[in-house]
Parts: structure tokens; sequence; C-alpha cells
């Protein structure tokens, strides 16, 4: 299993220049210097067989098949019967990382562990559809697609303190997945897989 660190917006200016505008404000809030931004997306390899498991806007998908195994709201719940307020996570077989060209200090090898990366398959239809942007965990940071990879790998028992970021960057949304490995773990009682 490989983590791969995409820069924000890679391939669109859109999202690139919202994402500088985004750091820009919260780096003179946070009273720290501006750092580069980035998507995170897994790979997991069983065999012959390969899946890619991230979390994108639904508009951002020209294939019918991919993988799609939830869809959530962006930025507000009532704003998602939209699909241009809808993300999707996938769980693709056979699929592609958007950019991945562009990937920096990636790809990251996490496991070569079936039994692991059989257990993050069956956990990707898991993840609650939580409101894209938003801290409805109280983790002080809004749920995003780093959110998704780092509850997943939290959840599997990665070694998630150990997984480094490249230099000079940050993945915003990462605390807030492990926020939630560690109230379902409270919940139920257990420990994720370590």
């Amino acid at each position: 299993m490989s983590l791969y660190w995409l820069p924000l917006g890679a391939g669109g200016h859109v999202v690139r220049w919202n994402g500088l505008v985004y750091e820009a404000l919260a780096a003179r809030w946070g009273r720290r210097s501006v750092q580069d931004l980035y998507h995170s997306a897994l790979e997991v390899v069983l065999g012959r067989r390969r899946w890619v498991i991230e979390m994108a806007p639904v508009w951002s998908g020209e294939e019918t098949e991919r993988g799609v195994v939830q869809v959530g709201p962006v930025a507000m719940p009532l704003l998602g019967s939209s699909a241009l307020f809808r993300y999707e996570v996938r769980c693709w077989l056979g699929g592609v990382i958007p950019d991945a060209d562009e990937a920096v200090a990636s790809p990251v090898v996490l496991s070569a562990d079936s039994a692991r990366a059989r257990r993050v398959l069956s956990l990707v239809p898991e993840v609650p559809a939580l409101t894209w942007g938003r801290d409805q965990l109280g983790a002080g940071e809004m749920w995003n697609s780093n959110s998704l990879t780092s509850w997943l790998l939290a959840r599997t028992g990665h070694d998630v303190p150990a997984i480094a970021l490249p230099p000079h960057g940050r993945a915003p949304g990462w605390r807030a997945g492990l926020v939630l490995a560690a109230q379902q773990d409270r919940a139920s009682g257990s420990k994720s897989l370590v």
C-alpha cells in the first residue's frame, strides 16, 4: 500500500488559487509561515489487482465507473442536493490518481501486508459522509480528502505519526481523520489495529 502527496490543485488553476488564498489567511491567523498544501490518495495492490482510494468532487470524474462507495455534501448539508456541492469517496479497482505525475515525495510505501490492505479496502465504504469543509468533529480542522486517508490508516493500525509530509508542507484535515478514528475506538471499547 502506498500514499501519494499531491499538491493541492494540481492540474487546476481555480483550486490551486483558492488553496493559496486559504493558506495565506490560515498562516496569518496562526502566526506562522505559509506552507505548501497537499491532498492525499492511497494505492492498494493485492496480487495483480490495484485500487485507488481518494475523495474528490463528484464533478471531477469523467469516467462513469469510478468505484464510488460513499457520497457526501460540501460546505453545507443542504447544498449536497447539487452535484456542484457533493464529493465522492472512491475505491476504484484499476483506477488512476489524477495528476500523479505531480506528486511530491511519493509514493510513500506504507505496508506490504495483504491482510492490512484487505482491511483498508473493506473499511472504505464505512467512512461517514461528513460535510467536506466543516469541522463537525470538533477536531480544529475541516473534514476533507486528507481526513479519509488518515482515518483509514489509523483504523487499520498504520504508524500514522511516522508518516512524513513533503518538506514545508501540510495536509489540512489530516487531524480530523485521526480524531474520528479515536472517537470510534472509544465508542467501541476497542483500539484500532496497531
